[in-house]
């Protein structure tokens, strides 16, 4: 895990947001800042690679610049880069970057958190034992999320006021595409750089560009992002 910002202190609860931010939105920072209530530090960590997906139009250098931007001024917020791309690997890497007795809570929506309960990790138990090394905290999107009785210790709720059902990556992305308005979905600090980097007409395709990432929040299943 490579650090591009770190917030001072050693955390005894750290949140992590894993995301390829592409870009970030201000539901990013909100989930953030929720999590400040439950967690001493949050940090931001978009993976040099995910098992699922890649990108190539804005590459991993101009989307962490723009995570950088987004969360500067933030005193509690980190930002680094992960080599691994699944849940448990970001642990890992978080475990090694802050110590083997760091609680470890990973952010991550509804959506998300369904499909990471749910999806198929190849032998009973398996999720479960991943538990073990890391919690959820799930604020609500489009609803709350009520975990299976087994997962409360482990997955739990994160308040989060409303607003932000419909602001994801996704929606700045097609909302660009469309020429439809997108500012207000994104920090105001990065206006300017999301409008560069992605243009008028949507994505934007660049040579050579350094991708490796997936739209998605939870990483580990592919899907959705917020």
């Amino acid at each position: 895990m490579e650090f591009f910002r770190r917030a001072a202190g050693r955390p005894s609860r750290l949140g992590v947001l894993a995301g390829a931010f592409h870009p970030p939105t201000r539901a990013h920072l909100a989930l953030a800042r929720a999590a400040l209530g439950l967690v001493d530090e949050v940090v931001f960590v978009p993976p040099r690679r995910f098992p699922h997906k890649r990108y190539e139009d804005v590459g991993l250098e101009d989307r962490l610049r723009l995570v950088l931007a987004a969360t500067d001024g933030e005193p509690r917020f980190s930002v680094a880069v992960s080599e691994g791309g699944l849940f448990i690997e970001i642990a890992r890497e978080c475990r090694e970057a802050y110590g083997p007795e760091v609680e470890i809570w990973f952010l991550c929506g509804r959506d998300a958190a369904e499909r990471i309960v749910n999806w198929d990790y190849g032998e009973p138990g398996a999720f479960a034992r991943q538990l073990e090394t890391y919690g959820l905290l799930v604020a609500p999107r489009g609803g709350y999320y009520e975990p299976p009785p087994e997962y409360r210790d482990r997955i739990r709720p994160l308040p989060l006021e409303g607003g932000y059902d419909e602001v994801s990556s996704t929606a700045v992305r097609e909302a660009i595409r469309r020429g439809r308005p997108w500012e207000h979905l994104v920090p105001e600090a990065i206006v300017a750089d999301v409008r560069r980097l992605y243009g008028m007409g949507g994505e934007r395709k660049r040579p050579g560009g350094s991708g490796a990432g997936a739209s998605r929040l939870d990483g580990t299943p592919p899907g959705g992002e917020p």
